[in-house]
């Protein structure tokens, strides 16, 4: 199977999935969070997804809810996805976002710094 279908099939799948989540009523799945990623692998039976979540004390508890309502997300996959084989859902938390506002955030904190005149020189 080629990298290129592989990629398209990742793409469909992170779509359905991020429209599936935002229709579930699970008050745990809530705020602010965006589905970044999935990795689906070549013989269609595992895909990784990853979820950034921005509130970083919900993020570990939805994780979880995301977990256990790995069976129901694949169900509604398999039902929006043709696929002759609907992928394992496995969850992980995506920290790249986060670490991208931290980077952002240091850098703001340095530019101030390295404006200022030297006046001993």
């Amino acid at each position: 199977m080629s990298s290129f279908r592989i990629d398209r099939i990742s793409e469909e799948c992170r779509h359905a999935i991020d429209a599936i989540i935002r229709e579930m009523n699970d008050p745990r799945i809530a705020g602010t969070y965006a589905v970044t990623r999935a990795d689906v692998t070549r013989d269609l039976r595992w895909a990784k997804i990853y979820v950034s979540v921005l509130e970083d004390d919900k993020a570990d508890e939805m994780i979880k809810a995301l977990k256990k309502a790995a069976g129901y997300i694949r169900r509604e996959l398999g039902m929006r996805v043709d696929l002759r084989y609907t992928p394992e859902l496995l969850f992980e938390r995506d920290r790249n976002i986060a670490y991208g506002a931290h980077i952002a955030q240091v850098l703001r904190e340095v530019a101030p710094r390295e404006d200022k005149p030297d006046d001993e020189a």
